[in-house]
């Protein structure tokens, strides 16, 4: 029986059913991710790193993420052969499971330690900002990216960051929870999450963005040798408040794990006339910057993530 048969009593019980399961599929997997999460707490960083590793490398490849990183491979390295994508994938799974077990530990995560996991490149850029108020870190999912939040923390103040929430509440909560320890605010995608961050930029509050994911509705940017659809709204907000725009690299430097972070100096904007267009050259800028990182380590970015318009 089809469900335009079901009478109006027939069909509240069906959603009530699939509700109830949705509720224990997200129950049971939070109970075994937070699980596995907080027993790796109590355990050294550098074996939660390499957990993460092994779990991704051996469970990742069964997934349809598998094939789209190595799609994105091909055609962001057309003379690469299959042999050099499937060593980059594993790296990609290797750097992505590193970063799933060091979250049970980033919060505890000291980036100011001498002789510590984290060495940061150009700390006066971000200070001199500071100074001034309000700025914009731009960076990218690549190496380990809280490791941008935990350093602007340390070194400066909290920034908002623009969030996608998790569709398992009890696994949001958890990340929010573990977020909240080196964020000021975590805001929502969209305009209301847009308008949050201006009010916070205003008031001084830096704000993090992570630019590299897709966004249908934002302006193209060229990206690999492709337009790549990029939100644009933020980098209009921050040109027209005229707060510094400061790119960061991520890099995971060893597998021990130690990471660094480069944060260059204020991007220069541009005054085409046109604060959209602005915007466009900025993320050009920014992109052709990312691309280059990537170029020399493959390994570390989010190639799992359908970032191009299908072809």
């Amino acid at each position: 029986m089809s469900e335009e048969e079901l009478d109006e009593e027939e069909l509240e019980y069906l959603r009530r059913k699939r509700s109830l399961r949705r509720k224990i599929k997200h129950l049971l997997q939070a109970a075994a991710i937070i699980g596995a999460l907080e027993t790796l707490r109590f355990l050294p960083l550098s074996f939660a790193s390499a957990f993460g590793s092994i779990l991704f490398r051996t469970i990742c490849p069964l997934f349809k993420a598998d094939r789209v990183a190595k799609e994105n491979l091909a055609r962001a390295f057309p003379d690469w052969d299959k042999q050099q994508i499937q060593k980059t994938v594993t790296e990609v799974w290797d750097n992505l499971g590193r970063g799933a077990g060091e979250f049970s530990h980033v919060r505890n995560i000291d980036p100011t330690a001498p002789d510590g996991p984290v060495e940061v490149v150009g700390l006066e850029h971000l200070t001199r900002a500071a100074d001034q108020g309000g700025f914009v870190v731009m960076s990218a999912h690549m190496a380990n990216w809280e490791i941008a939040g935990l350093v602007c923390a340390r070194y400066a103040r909290p920034f908002n960051a623009i969030y996608r929430f998790a569709e398992n509440p009890w696994m949001d909560r958890y990340f929010q929870h573990i977020r909240s320890s080196y964020s000021n605010k975590l805001l929502p995608k969209g305009v209301s999450g847009i308008r949050m961050a201006l009010s916070g930029l205003r008031k001084g509050e830096p704000l993090g963005l992570l630019l590299d994911q897709k966004l249908n509705e934002g302006v193209p940017v060229p990206f690999f040798g492709r337009d790549a659809m990029t939100a644009s709204a933020p980098v209009e907000m921050s040109l027209a408040l005229g707060v510094p725009l400061l790119p960061a690299r991520l890099e995971r430097v060893a597998k021990g794990p130690k990471f660094r972070i480069t944060i260059y100096p204020p991007m220069d904007p541009p005054d085409t006339g046109d604060r959209r267009e602005d915007a466009r050259q900025i993320l050009i800028r920014f992109h052709d910057m990312l691309e280059g990182w990537i170029r020399e380590r493959p390994g570390q970015w989010f190639w799992v993530h359908r970032r191009w318009p299908k072809e």
